[in-house]
Protein backbone atom coordinates (compact mmCIF):
# COMPACT_ATOMS: atom_id res chain seq x y z
CA UNK A 1 0.00 0.00 0.00
CA UNK A 2 1.40 3.22 -1.02
CA UNK A 3 1.50 5.70 1.78
CA UNK A 4 0.63 9.59 0.28
CA UNK A 5 3.01 12.10 0.98
CA UNK A 6 2.59 15.18 2.44
CA UNK A 7 3.34 18.19 0.10
CA UNK A 8 6.24 19.97 0.61
CA UNK A 9 5.66 23.52 2.10
CA UNK A 10 6.18 26.10 -0.30
CA UNK A 11 9.39 27.55 -0.36
CA UNK A 12 10.27 30.61 2.27
CA UNK A 13 7.41 29.59 4.60
CA UNK A 14 7.88 27.46 7.98
CA UNK A 15 5.91 24.42 9.00
CA UNK A 16 3.51 25.54 11.87
CA UNK A 17 2.18 23.35 14.01
CA UNK A 18 -1.17 22.51 14.64
CA UNK A 19 -3.05 24.50 17.51
CA UNK A 20 -4.36 22.13 20.51
CA UNK A 21 -7.38 23.57 21.56
CA UNK A 22 -6.87 24.39 25.70
CA UNK A 23 -9.23 22.63 28.06
CA UNK A 24 -11.08 25.29 29.97
CA UNK A 25 -11.77 25.00 33.38
CA UNK A 26 -15.25 24.36 34.40
CA UNK A 27 -16.86 27.42 35.96
CA UNK A 28 -18.74 26.93 39.32
CA UNK A 29 -21.12 28.95 40.94
CA UNK A 30 -19.25 31.55 43.39
CA UNK A 31 -19.50 30.90 46.86
CA UNK A 32 -21.91 32.51 49.02
CA UNK A 33 -19.30 33.61 51.33
CA UNK A 34 -17.75 35.84 48.36
CA UNK A 35 -21.44 37.39 47.68
CA UNK A 36 -21.36 37.69 51.63
CA UNK A 37 -18.12 39.62 51.88
CA UNK A 38 -18.95 42.13 48.98
CA UNK A 39 -22.65 42.78 50.47
CA UNK A 40 -20.84 43.66 53.68
CA UNK A 41 -18.08 45.92 51.82
CA UNK A 42 -20.35 47.46 49.69
CA UNK A 43 -23.24 47.67 53.20
CA UNK A 44 -20.45 49.90 55.28
CA UNK A 45 -18.87 51.60 52.37
CA UNK A 46 -22.36 53.55 51.89
CA UNK A 47 -22.78 54.20 55.41
CA UNK A 48 -19.13 54.99 55.88
CA UNK A 49 -20.15 58.12 53.35
CA UNK A 50 -20.33 61.51 54.42
CA UNK A 51 -21.53 59.59 57.92
CA UNK A 52 -20.93 62.86 59.95
CA UNK A 53 -22.87 65.45 57.51
CA UNK A 54 -25.78 63.77 55.97
CA UNK A 55 -27.92 63.21 59.73
CA UNK A 56 -27.98 65.44 62.31
CA UNK A 57 -27.54 64.07 66.20
CA UNK A 58 -30.77 61.94 67.11
CA UNK A 59 -32.10 62.43 70.60
CA UNK A 60 -31.04 58.73 71.39
CA UNK A 61 -27.61 59.25 70.10
CA UNK A 62 -25.39 61.03 72.60
CA UNK A 63 -27.59 58.93 75.39
CA UNK A 64 -26.07 55.55 74.08
CA UNK A 65 -22.82 56.92 73.01
CA UNK A 66 -22.42 58.13 77.01
CA UNK A 67 -23.92 54.75 78.29
CA UNK A 68 -20.55 53.28 76.03
CA UNK A 69 -18.34 55.29 77.91
CA UNK A 70 -19.71 54.75 81.13
CA UNK A 71 -19.49 50.63 80.29
CA UNK A 72 -15.99 51.48 79.19
CA UNK A 73 -14.64 53.01 82.80
CA UNK A 74 -16.46 50.12 84.48
CA UNK A 75 -19.63 48.67 86.24
CA UNK A 76 -23.14 48.61 85.12
CA UNK A 77 -23.86 51.61 82.53
CA UNK A 78 -24.98 54.70 83.76
CA UNK A 79 -26.01 58.35 82.73
CA UNK A 80 -25.78 61.41 84.76
CA UNK A 81 -29.43 60.67 86.46
CA UNK A 82 -27.86 56.84 87.72
CA UNK A 83 -27.77 53.70 86.64
CA UNK A 84 -29.52 53.08 83.85
CA UNK A 85 -31.61 49.70 83.27
CA UNK A 86 -34.16 51.13 80.48
CA UNK A 87 -32.50 48.67 78.09
CA UNK A 88 -30.41 45.84 79.10
CA UNK A 89 -26.68 46.20 78.27
CA UNK A 90 -25.71 44.33 75.57
CA UNK A 91 -25.09 46.93 72.72
CA UNK A 92 -23.29 49.65 75.44
CA UNK A 93 -20.48 47.11 76.23
CA UNK A 94 -20.31 46.60 72.74
CA UNK A 95 -19.36 50.52 72.75
CA UNK A 96 -16.82 50.40 75.52
CA UNK A 97 -15.17 47.74 73.64
CA UNK A 98 -15.16 50.20 70.62
CA UNK A 99 -13.89 52.84 72.91
CA UNK A 100 -11.04 51.11 74.26
CA UNK A 101 -9.97 49.92 70.30
CA UNK A 102 -10.12 53.30 68.83
CA UNK A 103 -10.22 55.79 71.76
CA UNK A 104 -12.50 57.99 73.29
CA UNK A 105 -13.51 61.64 72.42
CA UNK A 106 -14.08 64.34 74.79
CA UNK A 107 -16.38 66.32 72.31
CA UNK A 108 -19.80 64.15 72.80
CA UNK A 109 -20.41 64.71 69.00
CA UNK A 110 -17.42 63.21 67.78
CA UNK A 111 -17.95 60.74 70.18
CA UNK A 112 -21.31 60.15 68.43
CA UNK A 113 -19.97 59.79 65.30
CA UNK A 114 -17.21 57.34 66.26
CA UNK A 115 -20.20 55.06 67.66
CA UNK A 116 -21.69 55.44 64.29
CA UNK A 117 -18.69 54.18 62.55
CA UNK A 118 -19.10 50.86 64.64
CA UNK A 119 -22.51 50.78 63.65
CA UNK A 120 -22.36 51.05 60.03
CA UNK A 121 -19.67 47.80 60.61
CA UNK A 122 -22.39 45.89 62.43
CA UNK A 123 -24.60 47.07 59.44
CA UNK A 124 -21.63 45.36 57.48
CA UNK A 125 -21.67 42.00 59.72
CA UNK A 126 -25.38 41.69 59.28
CA UNK A 127 -25.43 41.82 55.21
CA UNK A 128 -23.23 39.16 55.34
CA UNK A 129 -25.40 37.25 57.42
CA UNK A 130 -28.58 37.90 55.63
CA UNK A 131 -26.24 36.81 52.26
CA UNK A 132 -25.52 33.31 54.12
CA UNK A 133 -28.67 32.64 55.88
CA UNK A 134 -30.47 33.28 52.01
CA UNK A 135 -27.85 31.36 50.24
CA UNK A 136 -28.29 28.20 52.71
CA UNK A 137 -32.07 28.18 52.17
CA UNK A 138 -32.32 29.08 48.88
CA UNK A 139 -28.90 29.84 46.52
CA UNK A 140 -26.00 32.01 46.75
CA UNK A 141 -27.35 34.02 43.95
CA UNK A 142 -30.58 34.95 45.90
CA UNK A 143 -28.41 35.82 48.76
CA UNK A 144 -26.71 38.51 46.62
CA UNK A 145 -29.61 39.68 45.45
CA UNK A 146 -30.83 39.82 49.45
CA UNK A 147 -27.61 41.90 50.28
CA UNK A 148 -27.51 43.99 47.54
CA UNK A 149 -31.41 45.14 48.74
CA UNK A 150 -29.92 45.76 52.12
CA UNK A 151 -27.02 47.60 51.02
CA UNK A 152 -29.13 50.07 49.25
CA UNK A 153 -32.52 50.52 51.07
CA UNK A 154 -32.63 54.08 52.44
CA UNK A 155 -34.52 53.07 55.67
CA UNK A 156 -31.84 50.41 56.51
CA UNK A 157 -29.20 53.09 55.71
CA UNK A 158 -30.93 55.62 57.98
CA UNK A 159 -31.54 53.09 60.42
CA UNK A 160 -27.51 51.99 60.76
CA UNK A 161 -26.12 55.55 60.23
CA UNK A 162 -27.81 56.10 63.63
CA UNK A 163 -26.30 54.80 67.09
CA UNK A 164 -29.53 52.79 68.40
CA UNK A 165 -29.98 49.37 69.65
CA UNK A 166 -31.85 47.93 66.51
CA UNK A 167 -28.61 47.05 64.18
CA UNK A 168 -26.36 45.19 66.79
CA UNK A 169 -29.99 43.26 67.96
CA UNK A 170 -30.49 41.88 64.46
CA UNK A 171 -27.02 41.46 63.72
CA UNK A 172 -27.48 38.66 66.68
CA UNK A 173 -30.96 37.76 65.68
CA UNK A 174 -29.56 36.59 62.11
CA UNK A 175 -26.71 34.86 63.25
CA UNK A 176 -28.67 32.54 65.45
CA UNK A 177 -31.39 31.82 62.94
CA UNK A 178 -28.35 30.86 60.39
CA UNK A 179 -27.06 28.37 62.95
CA UNK A 180 -30.85 27.07 63.34
CA UNK A 181 -31.54 27.16 59.87
CA UNK A 182 -28.88 24.67 59.52
CA UNK A 183 -30.02 22.43 62.05
CA UNK A 184 -33.47 21.96 60.51
CA UNK A 185 -32.20 21.08 57.39
CA UNK A 186 -32.25 17.19 56.10
CA UNK A 187 -28.43 16.98 56.14
CA UNK A 188 -27.43 18.72 59.63
CA UNK A 189 -24.31 19.67 60.13
CA UNK A 190 -21.98 17.51 62.68
CA UNK A 191 -21.89 18.22 66.49
CA UNK A 192 -25.97 19.72 66.21
CA UNK A 193 -26.12 19.68 70.19
CA UNK A 194 -23.06 22.26 70.32
CA UNK A 195 -24.71 24.47 67.39
CA UNK A 196 -27.82 24.52 68.97
CA UNK A 197 -26.71 26.07 72.18
CA UNK A 198 -24.40 28.32 69.70
CA UNK A 199 -27.37 29.66 68.46
CA UNK A 200 -29.41 30.23 71.49
CA UNK A 201 -25.94 32.49 72.62
CA UNK A 202 -26.60 34.51 69.73
CA UNK A 203 -30.48 34.80 70.17
CA UNK A 204 -29.71 35.83 74.02
CA UNK A 205 -27.21 38.22 72.54
CA UNK A 206 -29.93 39.77 71.01
CA UNK A 207 -32.00 39.86 73.77
CA UNK A 208 -29.21 41.64 76.26
CA UNK A 209 -29.21 44.11 73.72
CA UNK A 210 -33.08 45.03 73.55
CA UNK A 211 -35.59 42.95 75.26
CA UNK A 212 -38.29 43.50 72.43
CA UNK A 213 -36.31 40.78 70.81
CA UNK A 214 -37.62 38.31 72.94
CA UNK A 215 -40.85 38.44 70.63
CA UNK A 216 -39.02 37.74 67.91
CA UNK A 217 -36.66 34.93 69.16
CA UNK A 218 -37.97 33.03 72.53
CA UNK A 219 -41.86 33.50 71.05
CA UNK A 220 -40.62 31.57 67.55
CA UNK A 221 -38.84 29.08 69.46
CA UNK A 222 -41.87 28.35 72.17
CA UNK A 223 -44.38 28.32 68.95
CA UNK A 224 -41.28 25.76 67.20
CA UNK A 225 -40.92 23.40 70.50
CA UNK A 226 -44.92 23.52 70.82
CA UNK A 227 -45.79 22.90 66.89
CA UNK A 228 -42.62 20.90 66.08
CA UNK A 229 -41.04 22.91 63.24
CA UNK A 230 -37.91 23.52 62.25
CA UNK A 231 -35.04 21.82 64.03
CA UNK A 232 -35.91 18.49 66.18
CA UNK A 233 -37.23 19.25 69.74
CA UNK A 234 -34.44 18.09 71.38
CA UNK A 235 -31.73 20.46 70.01
CA UNK A 236 -34.62 23.24 70.30
CA UNK A 237 -34.74 22.17 73.90
CA UNK A 238 -31.03 23.33 74.14
CA UNK A 239 -31.51 26.37 72.34
CA UNK A 240 -34.36 27.97 74.28
CA UNK A 241 -32.42 28.08 77.56
CA UNK A 242 -29.36 28.92 75.87
CA UNK A 243 -31.36 31.66 74.68
CA UNK A 244 -32.44 32.82 78.30
CA UNK A 245 -28.91 32.25 80.06
CA UNK A 246 -27.42 35.87 78.95
CA UNK A 247 -30.29 37.85 80.20
CA UNK A 248 -30.56 36.11 83.81
CA UNK A 249 -26.67 36.50 84.24
CA UNK A 250 -27.45 39.83 83.68
CA UNK A 251 -30.38 40.17 85.81
CA UNK A 252 -28.38 37.88 88.63
CA UNK A 253 -25.61 40.27 88.56
CA UNK A 254 -27.86 42.80 89.11
CA UNK A 255 -29.20 41.32 92.23
CA UNK A 256 -25.70 40.42 93.65
CA UNK A 257 -24.93 43.97 93.61
CA UNK A 258 -27.53 45.42 95.56
CA UNK A 259 -29.46 47.11 92.43
CA UNK A 260 -32.65 45.33 91.83
CA UNK A 261 -35.01 47.85 93.09
CA UNK A 262 -33.69 50.42 91.08
CA UNK A 263 -33.67 47.48 87.97
CA UNK A 264 -37.26 46.75 88.44
CA UNK A 265 -38.46 50.21 88.28
CA UNK A 266 -37.02 50.72 85.30
CA UNK A 267 -38.15 47.39 84.05
CA UNK A 268 -41.87 47.92 85.14
CA UNK A 269 -41.62 51.32 83.01
CA UNK A 270 -40.42 49.88 80.57
CA UNK A 271 -43.13 47.23 80.12
CA UNK A 272 -46.01 50.04 80.37
CA UNK A 273 -44.16 51.93 77.26
CA UNK A 274 -44.26 48.24 75.72
CA UNK A 275 -47.71 47.94 76.34
CA UNK A 276 -48.73 51.35 75.58
CA UNK A 277 -50.19 51.73 79.04
CA UNK A 278 -47.85 55.05 79.29
CA UNK A 279 -47.80 56.58 75.92
CA UNK A 280 -44.66 59.23 76.28
CA UNK A 281 -43.01 58.78 72.76
CA UNK A 282 -43.55 57.49 69.73
CA UNK A 283 -46.51 57.91 67.14
CA UNK A 284 -49.26 56.87 69.59
CA UNK A 285 -48.39 59.67 72.05
CA UNK A 286 -50.59 62.36 72.49
CA UNK A 287 -49.92 65.55 70.71
CA UNK A 288 -47.65 63.77 68.24
CA UNK A 289 -47.71 63.41 64.59
CA UNK A 290 -49.77 60.89 63.28
CA UNK A 291 -48.00 57.91 61.32
CA UNK A 292 -49.77 58.19 58.31
CA UNK A 293 -48.91 61.45 57.67
CA UNK A 294 -45.12 60.77 58.56
CA UNK A 295 -45.49 58.04 56.27
CA UNK A 296 -46.73 60.41 53.38
CA UNK A 297 -43.76 62.65 54.35
CA UNK A 298 -41.32 60.76 53.91
CA UNK A 299 -43.01 58.57 50.56
CA UNK A 300 -40.41 59.98 47.94
CA UNK A 301 -37.53 58.85 49.85
CA UNK A 302 -38.42 55.07 51.37
CA UNK A 303 -40.97 54.04 48.54
CA UNK A 304 -39.10 50.84 47.70
CA UNK A 305 -39.06 49.87 51.57
CA UNK A 306 -42.70 50.64 51.89
CA UNK A 307 -43.23 48.41 48.69
CA UNK A 308 -41.20 45.56 49.82
CA UNK A 309 -43.11 46.03 53.39
CA UNK A 310 -46.23 46.03 51.44
CA UNK A 311 -45.39 42.35 50.13
CA UNK A 312 -45.53 41.13 53.86
CA UNK A 313 -48.50 39.35 53.51
CA UNK A 314 -47.48 37.37 50.08
CA UNK A 315 -44.26 36.28 51.79
CA UNK A 316 -45.95 34.95 55.09
CA UNK A 317 -48.66 32.75 52.11
CA UNK A 318 -45.43 31.75 50.23
CA UNK A 319 -43.69 30.36 53.40
CA UNK A 320 -46.82 28.75 55.00
CA UNK A 321 -47.10 26.83 52.05
CA UNK A 322 -43.75 25.28 52.19
CA UNK A 323 -43.36 22.44 54.56
CA UNK A 324 -40.10 21.91 54.81
CA UNK A 325 -38.49 22.22 58.55
CA UNK A 326 -36.49 25.25 57.26
CA UNK A 327 -39.32 27.42 55.59
CA UNK A 328 -41.03 26.57 58.84
CA UNK A 329 -38.84 27.66 60.73
CA UNK A 330 -38.95 30.76 58.54
CA UNK A 331 -42.25 31.13 59.19
CA UNK A 332 -42.23 31.44 62.87
CA UNK A 333 -39.60 34.58 62.48
CA UNK A 334 -41.69 36.37 60.04
CA UNK A 335 -44.96 35.74 61.88
CA UNK A 336 -43.52 37.04 64.87
CA UNK A 337 -42.06 39.96 63.79
CA UNK A 338 -45.51 40.85 61.92
CA UNK A 339 -46.94 40.02 65.36
CA UNK A 340 -44.57 42.61 67.10
CA UNK A 341 -44.77 45.45 64.77
CA UNK A 342 -49.06 44.69 64.57
CA UNK A 343 -48.95 45.34 68.09
CA UNK A 344 -47.32 48.02 68.56
CA UNK A 345 -48.79 49.92 65.23
CA UNK A 346 -52.19 49.66 67.21
CA UNK A 347 -51.44 49.69 70.57
CA UNK A 348 -48.17 49.74 72.37
CA UNK A 349 -45.49 52.45 71.84
CA UNK A 350 -44.88 52.48 68.22
CA UNK A 351 -41.28 54.62 67.25
CA UNK A 352 -40.12 54.46 63.88
CA UNK A 353 -36.76 51.89 64.77
CA UNK A 354 -38.95 49.27 65.34
CA UNK A 355 -40.03 48.71 61.87
CA UNK A 356 -36.17 47.15 61.25
CA UNK A 357 -37.10 44.35 63.24
CA UNK A 358 -39.81 43.87 60.74
CA UNK A 359 -38.05 45.09 57.14
CA UNK A 360 -34.78 42.70 57.74
CA UNK A 361 -37.00 39.12 58.54
CA UNK A 362 -39.44 39.94 55.36
CA UNK A 363 -36.20 40.89 52.95
CA UNK A 364 -34.75 37.20 54.19
CA UNK A 365 -38.63 35.92 53.30
CA UNK A 366 -38.92 37.40 50.36
CA UNK A 367 -35.45 36.42 48.93
CA UNK A 368 -36.48 32.65 49.85
CA UNK A 369 -39.52 32.27 48.39
CA UNK A 370 -40.39 35.06 45.34
CA UNK A 371 -38.87 33.48 42.38
CA UNK A 372 -37.99 35.30 38.74
CA UNK A 373 -40.57 33.72 35.76
CA UNK A 374 -38.73 30.99 33.73
CA UNK A 375 -37.30 32.65 30.49
CA UNK A 376 -39.67 30.87 28.24
CA UNK A 377 -41.59 33.17 29.74
CA UNK A 378 -40.53 36.23 28.33
CA UNK A 379 -42.85 39.16 28.82
CA UNK A 380 -43.81 38.26 32.60
CA UNK A 381 -39.93 37.49 33.29
CA UNK A 382 -38.78 41.40 31.51
CA UNK A 383 -41.82 42.60 33.86
CA UNK A 384 -40.16 40.97 36.94
CA UNK A 385 -36.55 41.88 35.65
CA UNK A 386 -37.85 45.56 35.35
CA UNK A 387 -39.27 45.80 38.91
CA UNK A 388 -35.87 44.16 40.64
CA UNK A 389 -33.60 46.84 38.45
CA UNK A 390 -36.66 49.84 39.76
CA UNK A 391 -35.92 48.25 43.42
CA UNK A 392 -32.28 48.82 43.47
CA UNK A 393 -31.68 51.79 40.82
CA UNK A 394 -34.62 54.50 43.07
CA UNK A 395 -32.94 53.74 46.63
CA UNK A 396 -29.18 54.23 44.23
CA UNK A 397 -30.69 57.75 43.33
CA UNK A 398 -32.58 58.97 46.52
CA UNK A 399 -28.90 58.09 48.08
CA UNK A 400 -26.92 60.17 45.38
CA UNK A 401 -29.32 63.08 46.26
CA UNK A 402 -29.59 62.95 49.78
CA UNK A 403 -26.42 62.38 50.91
CA UNK A 404 -24.72 64.91 49.92
CA UNK A 405 -27.05 67.56 51.67
CA UNK A 406 -25.75 68.72 54.94
CA UNK A 407 -27.69 68.08 57.76
CA UNK A 408 -25.57 69.04 60.93
CA UNK A 409 -26.51 71.89 62.60
CA UNK A 410 -26.14 70.95 66.22
CA UNK A 411 -22.62 70.23 65.39
CA UNK A 412 -22.17 73.64 63.96
CA UNK A 413 -23.97 75.13 66.79
CA UNK A 414 -21.84 73.41 69.00
CA UNK A 415 -18.59 74.68 67.08
CA UNK A 416 -20.15 77.89 67.13
CA UNK A 417 -21.26 78.44 71.08
CA UNK A 418 -17.93 76.96 72.09
CA UNK A 419 -16.17 79.87 69.80
CA UNK A 420 -18.81 82.57 70.85
CA UNK A 421 -20.22 81.97 74.08
CA UNK A 422 -18.13 81.51 77.90
CA UNK A 423 -18.76 78.01 79.19
CA UNK A 424 -21.36 78.16 81.83
CA UNK A 425 -23.23 80.69 80.33
CA UNK A 426 -27.42 80.17 81.04
CA UNK A 427 -29.01 78.81 77.78
CA UNK A 428 -32.81 78.04 77.86
CA UNK A 429 -34.16 75.04 76.10
CA UNK A 430 -37.59 74.39 74.49
CA UNK A 431 -37.09 71.15 73.39
CA UNK A 432 -37.96 67.61 75.30
CA UNK A 433 -41.66 67.14 75.58
CA UNK A 434 -41.18 64.66 78.79
CA UNK A 435 -37.62 64.24 79.02
CA UNK A 436 -34.54 65.75 78.63
CA UNK A 437 -34.30 67.09 75.21
CA UNK A 438 -31.27 66.72 72.19
CA UNK A 439 -29.97 69.87 72.48
CA UNK A 440 -29.74 69.42 76.47
CA UNK A 441 -27.82 66.42 75.67
CA UNK A 442 -25.30 67.73 73.52
CA UNK A 443 -24.52 70.89 75.59
CA UNK A 444 -25.09 69.81 79.24
CA UNK A 445 -21.32 68.92 79.83
CA UNK A 446 -19.93 72.57 79.19
CA UNK A 447 -23.41 74.91 79.55
CA UNK A 448 -25.82 75.89 82.00
CA UNK A 449 -29.54 74.58 80.19
CA UNK A 450 -32.96 74.74 81.83
CA UNK A 451 -36.50 75.42 80.58
CA UNK A 452 -36.52 78.90 82.31
CA UNK A 453 -39.42 80.53 80.18
CA UNK A 454 -40.68 82.89 82.20
CA UNK A 455 -39.40 86.62 82.23
CA UNK A 456 -38.43 86.00 86.01
CA UNK A 457 -36.70 82.66 85.59
CA UNK A 458 -34.31 84.10 83.00
CA UNK A 459 -33.98 86.89 85.18
CA UNK A 460 -33.09 84.67 88.12
CA UNK A 461 -31.02 82.39 85.97
CA UNK A 462 -29.07 85.10 84.32
CA UNK A 463 -29.88 83.55 80.81
CA UNK A 464 -28.38 85.21 77.95
CA UNK A 465 -29.09 82.69 74.99
CA UNK A 466 -32.31 81.02 73.58
CA UNK A 467 -31.88 77.35 71.45
CA UNK A 468 -35.08 76.47 69.29
CA UNK A 469 -34.77 73.37 66.80
CA UNK A 470 -38.17 74.73 64.96
CA UNK A 471 -39.02 71.30 63.53
CA UNK A 472 -39.50 69.82 67.13
CA UNK A 473 -41.35 72.36 68.47
CA UNK A 474 -43.92 72.50 65.05
CA UNK A 475 -44.36 68.44 65.81
CA UNK A 476 -45.29 68.80 69.29
CA UNK A 477 -41.97 67.58 70.74
CA UNK A 478 -41.16 70.48 72.16
CA UNK A 479 -41.50 71.56 76.37
CA UNK A 480 -43.30 74.89 75.45
CA UNK A 481 -46.17 74.78 72.61
CA UNK A 482 -45.22 76.53 69.31
CA UNK A 483 -47.12 79.90 69.83
CA UNK A 484 -45.28 80.07 73.24
CA UNK A 485 -41.99 79.80 71.53
CA UNK A 486 -43.05 82.48 68.50
CA UNK A 487 -43.82 84.60 71.83
CA UNK A 488 -40.27 83.94 73.07
CA UNK A 489 -38.72 84.52 69.83
CA UNK A 490 -41.11 87.79 68.82
CA UNK A 491 -38.77 90.92 67.86
CA UNK A 492 -35.47 88.53 67.92
CA UNK A 493 -32.58 87.98 65.10
CA UNK A 494 -30.71 84.44 65.29
CA UNK A 495 -27.43 85.39 65.58
CA UNK A 496 -26.76 81.98 64.58
CA UNK A 497 -28.84 79.35 62.25
CA UNK A 498 -28.74 76.09 60.48
CA UNK A 499 -31.37 74.90 58.41
CA UNK A 500 -31.48 70.64 57.77
CA UNK A 501 -34.25 68.14 57.13
CA UNK A 502 -34.04 66.68 60.56
CA UNK A 503 -34.23 69.74 62.68
CA UNK A 504 -35.59 72.42 60.05
CA UNK A 505 -33.95 75.51 61.39
CA UNK A 506 -31.92 75.58 64.43
CA UNK A 507 -31.63 78.69 66.00
CA UNK A 508 -29.45 80.83 68.66
CA UNK A 509 -31.22 83.87 70.14
CA UNK A 510 -29.32 86.21 71.80
CA UNK A 511 -31.78 87.06 74.69
CA UNK A 512 -31.86 90.57 75.48
CA UNK A 513 -30.99 92.22 79.28
CA UNK A 514 -34.13 91.43 81.88
CA UNK A 515 -35.97 95.33 82.14
CA UNK A 516 -35.93 96.42 85.55
CA UNK A 517 -39.16 97.64 87.65
CA UNK A 518 -42.13 97.81 85.97
CA UNK A 519 -41.41 96.93 82.87
CA UNK A 520 -40.15 93.25 84.52
CA UNK A 521 -43.22 93.09 86.36
CA UNK A 522 -45.37 93.86 82.84
CA UNK A 523 -43.60 91.47 80.74
CA UNK A 524 -43.90 88.68 83.67
CA UNK A 525 -47.80 88.87 83.54
CA UNK A 526 -48.26 89.28 79.85
CA UNK A 527 -45.41 87.86 78.30
CA UNK A 528 -44.59 90.15 76.13
CA UNK A 529 -44.06 94.38 75.87
CA UNK A 530 -44.68 96.77 73.38
CA UNK A 531 -42.30 97.09 70.11
CA UNK A 532 -41.74 96.09 66.46
CA UNK A 533 -42.03 91.87 65.79
CA UNK A 534 -40.05 90.08 64.18
CA UNK A 535 -41.82 86.32 63.72
CA UNK A 536 -39.46 83.94 64.17
CA UNK A 537 -38.19 81.62 61.02
CA UNK A 538 -40.55 79.11 59.40
CA UNK A 539 -38.81 75.51 59.49
CA UNK A 540 -38.64 74.51 55.74
CA UNK A 541 -40.03 70.71 55.22
CA UNK A 542 -38.01 68.20 55.20
CA UNK A 543 -37.82 64.95 58.13
CA UNK A 544 -38.72 65.18 61.06
CA UNK A 545 -37.26 64.14 63.99
CA UNK A 546 -38.71 61.05 66.00
CA UNK A 547 -40.28 61.59 69.21
CA UNK A 548 -37.04 62.20 71.70
CA UNK A 549 -37.15 59.80 74.66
Amino acid sequence: MTVPRTAPAPAGTARTRPRTARPRLPRGPVPAAVYAALAALLTVTLRLVEIGRAGDVFIDEPIYRRLGESAAAGGFPRTGEGLFFLHPPGDFYLQAGWIKLVGDHADIIAGVHSSRVLNSLLAGVTAALLVLLVARVRSPRAGALAGLVFALDQFCIRQNDRVLLETATMMWILAGYLVLVGLARPDPPGRPRARALLAGLFLGLAVLTKDHATLITVLPLLAALALGWGPPRRLLALTLPMTLLPYAVYVGLIAGFGHFGVFWDAKTSGVRRLLGMVQETGFNAAGTPSLSGRLLDEFPAYAVTYLLLALTPVALVLLWRRKEPVYRLLTLFQVSAVVTLGYALTLGTLEEQALYLLVVPNLVALAVTVHLPSRHRRVPRALAVGALVAVLAVPAAVYAQNRWTPDDGFQRLRAYLLTHVPAGTAVVTVDGQRTRGVTEWILDDTYRLGHWVTPGERAAEGADYLIVPWRVVDQGYGSSTPAEVRRLTDGLTPVAASHGPMYGTLALYRLPSPLPGPDLARLAVTGSTDGPVLPAPEPPRGEAPDAPR
